[in-house]
């Protein structure tokens, strides 16, 4: 007895530009320069950073690949020797950070101390 061939690979789509239109669809977009902050900017962050605590939750803007974009969560984890904050599951690195927004943290007026 012969063994059939599957015939249902050879109705497979096949894809001879496989990557192509991810590389296309990188080029097309728009890069937004990594801001850098000013000494009272940073010094303001930095008294946010040093009040927030795991399970608090936040919404903080950061820079990521190619511009800024926002999470909002609950706080899983802060890594005060590697620097970096989990929101959920997102890792992010407390350089890219440029704004950090909480209800607690926006009931103090941090700007009063300059």
């Amino acid at each position: 007895m012969e063994k059939k061939p599957d015939r249902a690979r050879q109705f497979l789509p096949f894809n001879s530009l496989r990557g192509y239109y991810d590389l296309v669809r990188k080029q097309e977009i728009i890069k937004t320069p990594k801001k850098i902050l000013a000494d009272e900017e940073a010094d303001i962050l930095s008294n946010k950073l040093n009040m927030l605590k795991r399970g608090m939750l936040v919404k903080i803007k950061y820079y990521k690949e190619y511009g800024y974009t926002y999470i909002e969560g609950m706080i899983a984890n802060i890594d005060l020797v590697y620097h970096k904050i989990t929101i959920v599951s997102q890792i992010i690195d407390f350089n890219d950070i440029i704004d950090i927004e909480s209800e607690e943290i926006n009931k103090l007026d941090l700007s009063k101390d300059f």
